[in-house]
């Protein structure tokens, strides 16, 4: 923490922000603080996730912001955070910038490194949450301390929500937006969504505001068996039974979907590529049912989210002695639904495709399925110049993310939300949520410019 409030000092003192030499001063606090905020194990549950909030807020207030327009609640094992950077003469509603604080779980023993002390090595930086999302958390951070700095001076009310449950139940992010909705907010901007691509040779190809995303649910399905002596099997087996179901429910594939939206971040996607993958794309925007392309896409891990709803197995346990036959087993299915899509269709599909009228269905976490968020002239004039500084001739193209965020809560109460991430990543270094999360570092410095040129826009 001091390494962080000395680099801010320096910061603010520069004479003159706008020249040359003190965007290596901005550069180098951002890293810093993603770094540093990497170290606090801001998993929920875990009891660090109020301590990143404050860490957050001791960062702010060294760059200048009062203290008294911060706001963080301990609550459920995790917290929220709140600043508010008053316009002295508003002449605009409010708006909203937000993340999250809480990362993904990380076991140290599957990791190559300590998932919770940042390591920069061979260009990337490595840590749990790096990517996910205090990447951009960071540049934000050091993007609105620069302007402070400077004596820049809003014109309407800037609000920063961090939820504490975004990885998990949601439950603060459901309340921000709430809290938000009553402040009249009127847009929000998510560092936690968007984003643009690097091709191998790493120039970006395709920039994605995300004005649209699938929703989330949980599914358990519980399989019971009278159970018995493991000496002594009889014709059911509840673990044989749930590893038929869970292949099942893998190996199925929904109907393929687009909407305006993912048509047109396919076909712009597309145009910036020139091999198979980039032709299938282009493909499948002029026509949905084509065989081939949407072949081509769900081979893809980057494009098999955005063309249909997508349930995998992500949990089972089950059994209770190594010498007893299993008298229980519980399997958990994780689906992202395709706008458009009821949680009740899906949970109806998985039943016919479990093929087990043995098994018992509950649903846990699922959020709201909400319509994509009108496309504001505004926005995408502020995020296609952000992109025009990184890349000149490159299109943001509204998309459709394959993951819920804290946006769905924001749409599903009226307010527009837009993922406006800064980080350009190659997909093939894409690790969030998995082992030896990483970010390149060369992304900090045009990530801080991008921030810059969007907060500028949208509030100067």
């Amino acid at each position: 923490m001091k390494h962080a409030i000395a680099l801010i000092a320096a910061l603010i003192a520069s004479p003159s922000l706008a020249a040359p030499n003190t965007v290596s001063a901005a550069e180098t606090a951002a890293k810093r603080l993603l770094m540093d905020s990497v170290g606090i194990a801001s998993v929920k549950g875990r009891g660090e996730t109020a301590k990143l909030a404050r860490f957050y807020r001791d960062w702010l207030v060294q760059a200048g912001f009062a203290a008294a327009d911060f706001a963080i609640e301990e609550t459920a094992g995790t917290a929220t955070f709140h600043m508010v950077w008053r316009s002295a003469k508003p002449s605009a509603k409010p708006i909203a910038l937000t993340g999250h604080l809480d990362v993904v779980e990380a076991d140290p023993k599957d990791w190559t490194r300590d998932p919770f002390v940042a390591v920069e090595d061979g260009g990337f930086i490595f840590g749990r949450g790096v990517h996910d999302n205090k990447f951009d958390i960071a540049t934000l951070f050091a993007a609105l301390a620069k302007l402070k700095a400077a004596g820049f001076k809003p014109k309407r009310d800037i609000h920063l929500f961090l939820s504490g449950d975004e990885e998990t139940d949601g439950i603060t992010s459901a309340a921000q937006a709430k809290q938000a909705a009553a402040l009249g907010i009127e847009l929000m901007l998510n560092s936690d969504g968007g984003g643009g691509g690097l091709d191998a040779g790493g120039k970006p190809y395709f920039y994605k505001l995300q004005a649209a995303e699938k929703s989330y649910a949980d599914f358990t399905l519980t399989l019971t068996d009278p159970g018995g002596h493991s000496s002594a099997p009889g014709a059911s087996n509840a673990i044989a039974r749930a590893g038929l179901v869970a292949a099942r429910i893998a190996a199925h594939q929904w109907p393929a979907q687009v909407n305006d939206i993912t048509r047109a971040a396919l076909a712009e996607a597309g145009r910036q590529r020139s091999d198979a993958l980039g032709q299938a794309m282009q493909r499948i925007a002029a026509d949905p049912t084509d065989a081939a392309a949407i072949a081509t896409l769900r081979a893809n891990p980057g494009t098999i989210g955005q063309i249909a709803t997508t349930c995998v197995p992500t949990m089972i346990t089950g059994g209770h002695a190594p010498n007893a036959l299993p008298q229980k087993v519980v399997l958990t299915v994780n689906c992202r639904i395709f706008p458009g899509t009821g949680i009740a269709a899906v949970q109806a599909d998985l039943a016919r495709i479990a093929d087990d009228p043995g098994i018992s269905f509950a649903t846990g976490i699922d959020w709201p399925v909400t319509p994509p968020s009108p496309l504001r002239a505004d926005v995408t004039a502020a995020v296609q110049a952000a992109v025009s500084a990184r890349a000149p001739g490159l299109n943001a193209t509204p998309g459709m993310d394959a993951g819920a965020t804290d946006s769905v809560f924001w749409r599903a109460l009226g307010i527009p939300s837009y993922g406006v991430s800064g980080l350009f990543m190659r997909s093939e270094d894409v690790f969030a949520h998995g082992l030896n999360e990483r970010v390149p570092a060369s992304a900090i410095a045009p990530a801080l410019q991008h921030w810059d040129i969007i907060l500028k826009r949208m509030t100067g």
